[in-house]
C-alpha cells in the first residue's frame, strides 16, 4: 500500500513498537533490563499492558534481542494480555535505532499512527498514551510527552577524567526545558522517512524527525512514566504499583 492510499492519521488504527533488545547495564549483571521482574512480573509485560490499555492501540510489536525472540514470545504467551490487541515479536538489531526500524518494517500497511515506547517505562498511565495519540490524529507529525524540570540545570564542560570537577559554562532557562518521556507518537510516513534519511546516532525518534526540519510537539507527561534505569528506580516502581493496588482494591 502506498503512502497515498493509506488512511490519514485521523482515521488510521494505531500500532506501538516497543524496542526491548537492550541489556540494561546500569541495573547491573543479569537478565536484560526489559525482562527484570517488577512486582514479580517482567517490566516488558507491564509496558506492553500499559500501551494495550489504550482502546486506540490494536497492535503491539515487541522488538526482542536478536537471539531472544523465542524467549520473548514465550513470555508474552505466559501472561494475560488484552484479547482485543494483537501482539507480534520480531528480532531486533545492535542499536535501539536499528531495532525500531526493524519494528517498523514488520508493521502491516493499514497502520498510519505509530507509537514508540521504552520497555523501561513500564508504568506510563493510559491517559498519557491517549494524549499522544490524539495529538498525532490532530495533525502533528511527531509528539512527545514531557514534564517541566524540577531541578536547575547547568551546562558544563565535560571533564576529561571521570569524577574530576567540571566548569559550569551556562545555566539554561528552566522554563523552556522539558524532560521527554515515551510513548512518542508519529505519523507513520514521517517516522519511516526519518529512519531512512537520518543515519547518525540520535537519542530518540523525535530527534530524528527534528533533523527532517519538521515540528515536534509536546503534550503533558506523567511522573509515573519515569524510566527504570538504576536499582533505586525499581524500588520507586514497586512503590507505585503498591499504591495502585491499594487504590484499585486489588
Amino acid at each position: 500500500m502506498s503512502d497515498e492510499s493509506r488512511p490519514s492519521p485521523a482515521q488510521s488504527p494505531v500500532a506501538a513498537v516497543i524496542p526491548a533488545a537492550g541489556r540494561g547495564v546500569r541495573l547491573g549483571p543479569g537478565a536484560p533490563k526489559a525482562l527484570r521482574a517488577l512486582n514479580g512480573t517482567p517490566m516488558l509485560i507491564h509496558a506492553v499492558r500499559a500501551l494495550a490499555a489504550s482502546r486506540h492501540v490494536s497492535l503491539v510489536i515487541v522488538v526482542a534481542p536478536p537471539d531472544g525472540a523465542g524467549e520473548v514470545k514465550s513470555l508474552l504467551d505466559a501472561h494475560a494480555l488484552p484479547e482485543r490487541t494483537d501482539f507480534l515479536v520480531v528480532p531486533g538489531g545492535e542499536s535501539r535505532q536499528e531495532s525500531v526500524r526493524l519494528g517498523l518494517d514488520a508493521l502491516p500497511p493499514e497502520y498510519g499512527v505509530v507509537l514508540v515506547h521504552d520497555a523501561a517505562r513500564p508504568l506510563v498511565p493510559v491517559d498519557t498514551v491517549d494524549a499522544v495519540i490524539e495529538a498525532v490524529r490532530d495533525g502533528a507529525p511527531a509528539v512527545v510527552p514531557a514534564l517541566p524540570l524540577a531541578d536547575t540545570v547547568k551546562e558544563v564542560e565535560p571533564a576529561t577524567v571521570p569524577g574530576d570537577p567540571e566548569p559550569v559554562v551556562a545555566t539554561p532557562d528552566r522554563a523552556r526545558l522539558r524532560a521527554v518521556q515515551t510513548p512518542q507518537g508519529f505519523d507513520r510516513a514521517t517516522l519511516v522517512r526519518a529512519h531512512a534519511d537520518v543515519t547518525d546516532d540520535v537519542t530518540d525518534d523525535a530527534s530524528m524527525v527534528e533533523r527532517l526540519g519538521l515540528t515536534v510537539v509536546a503534550v503533558p507527561g506523567h511522573e509515573e512514566a519515569f524510566k527504570v534505569t538504576r536499582p533505586l528506580d525499581l524500588v520507586l516502581a514497586e512503590a507505585v504499583l503498591a499504591r495502585r493496588r491499594l487504590n484499585d482494591g486489588f
